[in-house]
């Protein structure tokens, strides 16, 4: 299937390191001996099988069942077993009551509308329990604002190449990015092209951080650099934690 052919050029292409520093973030603030996680948008399971390996209980949830395919052959190769869901976050209804409950690359920054950033906080809370941590990243505005609008990217390699492109949305604070694939067919000797868009959209700190309380947070805290650091004006992504009433 096409879109099965993109997840694995996709997942192919993304910075593995990312995971290890992802999965730092979370084991530094929570101990993951006994501890109950859920994933939102886990994509393709590569944090999954950090977490999971780590010590935690996880769950995985994502939309695309694509991407979860890539996560079943993985956790296979990795010889774990985890439950894996395909749902929208914004709507996933109770699933358990979890420790921890984290989203990260930038999976936020796909909701259109400050209204779905809640829809997706408060599943969030009817999920966690009382005391719970939510830990999620997202976008800055300096890198929504700054970076993605006339940035481009190229790679190529004997099987496939990739060009992105991005520009300014038409949101305050947005971006979209065009993506396309030219994978080989060896039926046909040609390229292939598969093409996607994907729209971002980002909102202030103290948007964020109101969304949050508003959804039953408390004890918000935002840092850059996977927590290593304070927000600075050219920060590209924060790194949020909030705690459940």
């Amino acid at each position: 299937m096409i879109y099965s052919t993109f997840a694995q050029v996709y997942d192919t292409l993304m910075d593995q390191d990312l995971y290890d520093d992802w999965a730092h973030f979370v084991t530094e603030r929570v101990q993951p001996k006994g501890t109950k996680l859920l994933e939102l948008a886990g994509g393709s399971g590569s944090l999954a099988v950090k977490l999971a390996q780590a010590g935690y209980d996880v769950t995985l949830l994502d939309l695309s069942a694509e991407m979860l395919s890539l996560a079943m052959n993985k956790l296979t190769a990795a010889n774990l077993s985890l439950p894996m869901i395909q749902a929208d976050m914004r709507d996933f209804g109770v699933i358990d009551q979890f420790d921890v409950v984290t989203c990260f690359d930038d999976s936020i920054c796909y909701m259109s509308n400050l209204d779905d950033v809640r829809a997706v906080f408060t599943e969030v809370a009817a999920n966690l329990k009382q005391g719970g941590q939510f830990m999620f990243d997202a976008h800055s505005l300096y890198q929504m604002d700054e970076v993605f609008p006339g940035y481009m990217y190229n790679y190529q390699t004997e099987d496939y190449a990739f060009l992105w492109s991005s520009y300014e949305g038409e949101q305050p604070h947005s971006a979209e990015h065009d993506l396309t694939f030219f994978i080989y067919n060896e039926d046909i000797d040609a390229y292939k092209p598969l093409i996607e868009q994907h729209k971002e959209r980002t909102y202030p700190i103290t948007d964020f951080v109101a969304a949050l309380e508003d959804c039953g947070f408390t004890d918000v805290k935002v840092s850059a650099d996977f927590g290593q650091s304070d927000v600075q004006a050219d920060s590209t992504r924060w790194f949020f934690t909030a705690v459940k009433k």
